[in-house]
């Protein structure tokens, strides 16, 4: 696989100058899909413009601690996707990334409290001998859980414990996120579910709007959140 991508043959989600360069930095194969992440190096120089040239990324990874959800990277070409965490200790910044109401990859800066936990949704489950349940999130990663949850819901997961703080449930009444369609990006309460169809009342512009349930991730619960046990 070639370390590099031609920009104007980058995901649409990509926001970038397509045209200042002819290649950008192609990001290590993942949990992510591409058109949900980026390689680190991409997201330090082309979206937080913390260095000019991915060498300086390079440098960068090596003198200072870049964090992804808690763990050190030193790789410019890792790939850092939907939700993910990044943290960088020296400068006391953290941020996430997200999908724009313009449906673009963006970061969004967090602060130190909201760095210390993820959000990511359930997409698979399964038993593994012993009785325990395995849950396979979106970003690619699996983690052991006996309580109760559903494909659909999210996982609040504390970073430094790496074990999930509390469930999310897809109900109604809940805070949701669009991560596709036509929608991208917006946000609003679950009013109701019917199959693969789902309405929700949009903080946007107030009015309620239909989508593809598959498109929803639960960023907050609409009742107290199921604590972990």
């Amino acid at each position: 696989m070639k370390n590099h991508l031609k920009r104007i043959a980058t995901p649409r989600t990509w926001s970038i100058a397509r045209k200042q360069e002819k290649f950008i930095v192609r990001p290590h194969p993942g949990g992510h899909s591409l058109d949900f992440s980026m390689a680190l190096g991409a997201v330090l120089r082309d979206k937080l413009g913390l260095v000019q040239t991915l060498k300086e990324g390079q440098k960068m990874l090596h003198a200072k601690e870049v964090l992804v959800d808690g763990k050190r990277k030193k790789d410019r070409r890792d790939m850092v996707g939907l939700f993910d965490v990044i943290s960088i200790p020296a400068i006391k910044k953290n941020y996430h990334l997200i999908i724009s109401n313009q449906g673009k990859l963006e970061v969004e800066e967090l602060s130190e409290k909201e760095a210390a936990t993820k959000k990511a949704k359930v997409v698979g489950k399964h038993q593994v001998p012993g009785g325990k349940i395995q849950l396979r999130l979106h970003d690619g990663k699996n983690i052991l859980y006996d309580g109760a949850v559903k494909v659909g819901d999210s996982v609040e997961l504390d970073l430094a414990t790496r074990k999930v703080k509390s469930v999310l449930k897809k109900e109604i009444g809940a805070e949701i996120f669009l991560t596709q369609g036509k929608h991208a990006g917006s946000t609003g309460t679950l009013q109701a579910i019917e199959g693969e169809l789902a309405r929700y009342l949009s903080k946007e512009n107030k009015e309620v709007v239909e989508t593809a349930t598959r498109y929803l991730f639960v960023v907050d619960s609409g009742k107290t959140a199921a604590k972990a046990k």
